[in-house]
């Protein structure tokens, strides 16, 4: 099987929100799946001395209204929060937790549930009782996962995947990380599939080419 691809993530970015509905999608039409990172960009910018868009003077407004016109334009729900900027240590943690004890593809299913409870349905993420009402239709523990999500093995997991990433290159959400090629941001999925889509006529040449000599070989 192909490489997986790296996707790294906030659970505050919009951008990380938007990349969030397709990625998979992108993945399975090339035949690859997706790894799927939390990180905190409140730890990374630290290191980067940025800081969220919103919050920034005069880019701010204009992220606003960015996010609305990305989200029309793709034909993604989405909502202005009214919750934001809001921490999402909790969310991340318990993210990892699920991918310890559930597996990667309930996980998954939690982060994207997560995404749409703050980007959609303007519930704030950032509550643990909140969290705990997102994951009782996956059919998970809600008191085992927030309790999960405090422990300090998980947060220090946490930290460790925060630093790994950084030492990768990853300094915003989302960012993707396929065959070592980096690409940061939503706006950079047209590449991403470009590239996968490169690669994956490149196996099949190699493929076709193998059958071919193959068949030449004497009997």
């Amino acid at each position: 099987m192909s490489a997986p691809i790296d996707f790294y993530f906030d659970f505050s970015s919009p951008y990380g929100y938007f990349a969030s509905t397709c990625i998979d999608d992108i993945a399975q039409k090339y035949g690859r799946y997706v790894a799927w990172h939390p990180i905190l960009l409140g730890v990374v910018f630290k290191t980067t001395g940025s800081a969220p868009l919103p919050s920034i003077p005069m880019k701010g407004e204009y992220s606003w209204r960015d996010f609305e016109r990305t989200a029309q334009f793709h034909n993604i729900d989405y909502k202005r929060p009214a919750h934001f900027p809001l921490p999402t240590q909790h969310a991340a943690r318990a993210m990892l937790w699920l991918q310890n004890q559930h597996g990667a593809d309930v996980a998954t299913a939690f982060a994207k549930a997560v995404y749409r409870a703050l980007f959609v349905d303007d519930i704030n993420i950032a509550e643990p009782a909140e969290l705990a009402r997102l994951a009782e239709p996956l059919g998970i523990d809600p008191i085992a996962m927030n309790e999960g999500a405090t422990n300090y093995q998980i947060k220090d997991q946490l930290k460790a995947e925060i630093e790994v990433a950084m030492a990768k290159g990853v300094f915003g959400s989302p960012f993707v990380i396929v065959d070592g090629e980096p690409f940061w941001g939503f706006d950079r999925f047209e590449q991403v599939e470009a590239h996968l889509k490169s690669r994956r006529q490149t196996e099949l040449r190699a493929v076709g080419g193998n059958d071919i000599n193959k068949e030449k070989k004497p009997a």
